[in-house]
């Protein structure tokens, strides 16, 4: 009797994590070097799947996965600007709507002279960079994206 029920339970406990795993959090091993040193090559994140940026709106800084225009293949950048905001970057300087941003998690020293033209965000989009300016490949190649494109948020990065 009691074997059956440590054999329910653990059986129980399964269900419920492939229910997680499958409609809520998901682990994500990162391979590319675009987030460093934020997230580090061979570093495994969990996914939020619950609220995608699509139905509960981005917030900048915050760091999201997507799926690459370019290619489909899953990828994990920071939101920078939203829906109708301007954005340039100018001798490793991001602007947002002209004004100079803060972003610590930056080496400004291996972006120094780094310059993009000003974009408009459109409605539904998001511009997104990696914190590895120099290695990653963004918005600043594919342009804004939908917040359709977005499929979770990173827990747990600053």
């Amino acid at each position: 009797m009691r074997t059956t029920r440590i054999g329910a339970a653990a059986g129980l406990c399964l269900v419920l994590l492939l229910i997680l795993r499958l409609w809520f959090l998901e682990p994500v091993v990162v391979t590319a070097t675009s987030m460093a040193p934020t997230i580090p090559p061979g570093s495994i994140v969990w996914i939020n799947k619950v609220s995608p940026v699509g139905r509960a709106g981005a917030r900048i800084g915050e760091v999201v996965t997507l799926r690459s225009p370019d290619d489909g293949a899953l990828i994990v950048k920071r939101v920078v600007a939203v829906e109708g905001q301007n954005i340039s970057m100018q001798d490793g300087v991001l602007n947002v709507d002209g004004i100079p941003t803060r972003e610590p998690f930056v080496d400004q020293k291996t972006i120094d002279g780094m310059y993009f033209g000003e974009v408009r965000v459109g409605q539904n989009e998001i511009f997104v960079l990696g914190d590895n300016r120099e290695a990653s490949i963004d918005s600043r190649h594919f342009g804004p994206v939908s917040t359709d494109a977005v499929t979770g948020r990173v827990i747990g990065v600053p």
